[in-house]
C-alpha cells in the first residue's frame, strides 16, 4: 500500500495532489467536486491539451453537477439519459451532443481509475465510489465521415456569383448615399471574396494580418499576393491552431486583395497589422461575419439554410470541377484525410458528365488507333 500511495502522488492530477489527507471541510461534496475538477485540469495539462478545450470540459461537468442535482460518486445511467434527452430539447447537433457525452464520459474514465485515488477519497467521506455511467447504449455514435449540417453545400456558380454581385453593389449604395459605412461594406465584400477564394473558415480569415500575405515565387504575377499563411487553422482535439499555407489560384482574388489593402484600408487610421479591422479598431468577429453574411444572402434571396462556411465548400467543389489535383485541393484547405475534402465536395452534373466521356473514351478507343 505504501509504494501504491506514493505512486498515486506522482501521477499528475491524483486525488492526493489536490486533496488534503485528514481535513474536514465545511461543505465536503463541494470540496471534494472543486478538487476532482482541478485534477482533471492538471491531467489535462499534462497531456499538454489546449486551455480552452480544458475549460470548455470542465463547464460541461459543472452542467451535469447542476442538472442532475447530484454528485459524480451518486451519477447513475439514468442521469446520462435524462440529460442528453433534454439537449435533444434544445435542439444541438448530433456532432455536438456526442462531444458533449465524450468530455463527461472522459471525466468519468478519470475519477474511476484507481490510479487518481478518487475512489479511497469517495469510499472514505461519503461511503460509495464514482462509476463509469456512460456505455454504448446511453451515448451517441458517430454515424459518418461527415456530421455536417445539411445546408452546408457549395453554392452554385450562380449562387456564388449573385452573392458577389450584391456585395459590391452594397459598396455603391453606401456610397453614392453618403452614409457612414462605405469602408465596411467593401470590408465585408472583400472579405467574404477572400474567404471563397483561398476556402477559408471564420476564425482562419478572421484572424489574419497583413505579414500573412506573401508573394509565391512560381506565380509572379500575383505579387505581394500570391499566398496565405493561415496561423489559426482547426486545431486537433485538444491541440494547438494548425498552420498551412494557401496558394492563390484566382487571379481576380490577388486582384481584390490589393485593392482593399493598398487603396481602402489605409481608411481605417487604428487598423494596426490587422487584415480587417473594425471601426473601433478591433478585429473583425466571426459573429459579424455570420450576422452580415445572413443579411445579404437573405437580401439577394439565396436559401436560408446556406452559411459562411458554404463558401469553403464551393471552393473545394469549384477547383476540383475545374481540374485541380485532388491531393493539392486537400492540402489547400488542411484537410488530414482526403475522404474528409471529398465530403465537402458536390460537383454538378456537367462535370461528371465530362468525367464519365473522358473515362469511356480511354475504355473504348483503340490503342492502335492513331
Amino acid at each position: 500500500m505504501p509504494a501504491d500511495r506514493s505512486l498515486r502522488v506522482a501521477v499528475p492530477g491524483s486525488a492526493a495532489s489536490v486533496l488534503a489527507a485528514g481535513v474536514s471541510f465545511l461543505a465536503p461534496e463541494e470540496a471534494v467536486v472543486e478538487a476532482m475538477l482541478a485534477g482533471w485540469a492538471a491531467q489535462q495539462t499534462s497531456r499538454l491539451l489546449a486551455a480552452t478545450t480544458i475549460e470548455q470540459r470542465l463547464l460541461l461537468v459543472r452542467r451535469l453537477v447542476a442538472f442532475t442535482n447530484a454528485y459524480p460518486w451518486a451519477w447513475t445511467p439514468g442521469d446520462v439519459e435524462e440529460w442528453t434527452t433534454a439537449l435533444v430539447g434544445r435542439g444541438l447537433a448530433h456532432s455536438t451532443l456526442r462531444n458533449y457525452q465524450m468530455a463527461v464520459q472522459l471525466f468519468c474514465g478519470y475519477v474511476t481509475d484507481r490510479r487518481y485515488g478518487w475512489d479511497e477519497v469517495c469510499e472514505q467521506r461519503f461511503g460509495t465510489h464514482p462509476v463509469q455511467v456512460f456505455h454504448e447504449w446511453n451515448t451517441a455514435v458517430h454515424r459518418d465521415q461527415s456530421e455536417a449540417r445539411p445546408g452546408n453545400r457549395p453554392l452554385s456558380r450562380q449562387e456564388l456569383q449573385r452573392f458577389f454581385d450584391y456585395c459590391d453593389e452594397r459598396v455603391v449604395t453606401v456610397g453614392r448615399s453618403g452614409r457612414k459605412g462605405w469602408l465596411a461594406a467593401f470590408r465585408d465584400a472583400a472579405l467574404f471574396k477572400t474567404v471563397y477564394a483561398f476556402g477559408l473558415r471564420r476564425r482562419e480569415v478572421a484572424m489574419l494580418d497583413l505579414a500573412d500575405l506573401s508573394p509565391n515565387a512560381h506565380a509572379e504575377q500575383f505579387g505581394r499576393y500570391g499566398a496565405v499563411s493561415v496561423r489559426y487553422g482547426k486545431a486537433m482535439k485538444g491541440g494547438s491552431p494548425r498552420r498551412r499555407t494557401v496558394l492563390t489560384t484566382m487571379g481576380w482574388a490577388a486582384e481584390t486583395l490589393a485593392e482593399w489593402v493598398e487603396e481602402v484600408r489605409p481608411g481605417y487610421a487604428s487598423a494596426g497589422s490587422m487584415l480587417w479591422p473594425t471601426e473601433r479598431g478591433a478585429a473583425i468577429s466571426t459573429d459579424h461575419i455570420n450576422t452580415r453574411f445572413a443579411a445579404y444572402r437573405d437580401e439577394c434571396g439565396l436559401p436560408g439554410e446556406l452559411g459562411p462556411h458554404c463558401l469553403r465548400h464551393s471552393y473545394i467543389t469549384h477547383l476540383i470541377e475545374d481540374g485541380f489535383d485532388h491531393l493539392f485541393v486537400q492540402q489547400q484547405v488542411g484537410h488530414s484525410w482526403g475522404s474528409t475534402t471529398a465530403g465537402y465536395t458536390s460537383v454538378g452534373s456537367d462535370y461528371k458528365n465530362q468525367a464519365l466521356r473522358r473515362a469511356l473514351s480511354r475504355a473504348f478507343t483503340d490503342p492502335a488507333t492513331p
